[in-house]
């Protein structure tokens, strides 16, 4: 494989990036910081393939993204790789208003042939090439110029490493038949709307206190204000107030600005400063959060109760089963909330559509509905069919052996 120097200018990252767009396949990562800002600031982009790969450097001057841009979002015959790609993904939105497509992420393929839920890099390097990835250059501060190469080796090692691991991870999914099973996570990785930052959407994020419609207009006054202060000064949103003391305020909202002060989670200062002054004026004029905006209800049925909740027990206990037996990650298949939802008798479930309710679905319905049971065959816990047992009982006995048999012991004298 050839490992490039940095590049740092145009004309040859668009030559990379030619090269690149004749493969079937580009692996992806970026080294970013978003500690003390609002986005995430990119501060190197590696990329390549089985045959070559290099680490771009986006802080260099005069340095166009164009080309690498468009491979990544225009260019549809080349499949785009990341490991826990959300983050990336995220940068390439923040900078193009686009997303990379198509594209295929190694953490959400290993949910599909192995138990591991969010295996980390370094396990995957591991498991897959027997590699132990030097860590150290991991936390280093990605923005300071001129980077060391040792910081540059270890940046470019998790596109080679990812370059003979993915096509292995591919064949491994074709031969369990399991590729279909991640069209759609894949495809919401990649959707645009989970990376919009709409101000108006922000309280969305936040655990809503209740359904009073009150609370909720000024939950949503307050996210889109805190979302706007934090892009202003373009530092983390939870530096202006953090989610529980914003929804605090939204529930029991301070009748004057003096009051900030015994806000937990803001300091004495609110009480005569600016931004407090900019807080109160967004509650006085917060408005009751609309009825078509309101959130919808949970899909619940019967309350649970104590009974429910022993099915409920008994679908998880279900679930460790059926991943343990054909090795797949429990959440790709149903989440707890989804489970309990069909314990109390709702139906419209993910869990009960296409290759879930095959693999799972339609036996956690089962279960609910009396139909299949529990076993231990040769100490291992099974899954039983309760018809299947009835048909076991219902068999005619075996006949009994009438071959004479001799007394154990002594022999017994019968009187004439």
């Amino acid at each position: 494989m050839i490992i490039h120097d940095l590049i740092t200018d145009t004309p040859t990252l668009a030559d990379l990036c030619e090269r690149l767009a004749q493969h079937d396949f580009v692996c992806v990562d970026t080294e970013f910081m978003r500690e003390n800002t609002y986005f995430p600031e990119l501060c190197l982009i590696q990329i390549g393939n089985e045959d070559e790969a290099a680490a771009i450097d986006p802080l260099a001057e005069g340095l166009d993204l164009k080309p690498l841009w468009d491979l990544l979002c225009d260019n549809e015959d080349v499949l785009k790789v990341f490991h826990a790609g959300g983050q990336d993904v995220e940068i390439v939105y923040n900078f193009t208003g686009r997303t990379p497509h198509p594209i295929f992420d190694t953490q959400i393929a290993m949910m599909a042939i192995s138990q591991s839920e969010q295996i980390g890099y370094a396990n995957l390097v591991e498991s897959w090439l027997g590699l132990t990835i030097d860590k150290g250059a991991r936390f280093t501060d990605w923005s300071r110029r001129p980077l060391t190469e040792r910081q540059i080796e270890y940046a470019i090692g998790d596109v080679t490493h990812l370059a003979k691991i993915f096509p292995r991870i591919l064949k491994k999914l074709i031969k369990t038949g399991r590729g279909a099973w991640l069209d759609a996570e894949m495809e919401k990785l990649a959707d645009p709307a989970n990376y919009a930052n709409d101000a108006d959407l922000a309280w969305q994020r936040i655990r809503s206190p209740g359904r009073n419609p009150a609370v909720l207009g000024r939950l949503k006054a307050l996210a889109a204000w805190r979302e706007d202060e934090a892009r202003r000064k373009n530092i983390p949103r939870g530096r202006i107030m953090r989610d529980e003391t914003l929804a605090d305020i939204a529930s029991h909202p301070p009748k004057k600005q003096p009051d900030l002060a015994k806000v937990r989670g803001l300091s004495n200062a609110w009480h005569d400063n600016d931004i407090g002054k900019r807080l109160m004026k967004v509650l006085d004029e917060a408005e009751p959060l609309p009825k078509d905006e309101m959130p919808d209800k949970p899909k619940r049925g019967a309350p649970l109760g104590k009974e429910g909740a022993l099915v409920g027990d008994l679908l998880k206990l279900l679930l460790k089963i059926r991943a343990r037996d054909i090795d797949v990650a429990a959440r790709l298949l149903t989440r707890t909330e989804e489970m309990e939802a069909l314990a109390a008798g709702v139906r419209n479930l993910p869990i009960l559509e296409g290759w879930r309710y095959e693999v799972f679905g339609k036996d956690a319905l089962d279960l609910v509905e009396g139909k299949l049971a529990f076993a231990v065959q040769n100490g291992r816990l099974k899954m039983t069919h309760v018809d299947d047992v009835a048909d076991d009982m219902a068999a005619p006995a075996e006949a009994p052996d009438e071959t004479p048999r001799e007394p154990a012991g002594d022999t017994a004298e019968v009187a004439e």
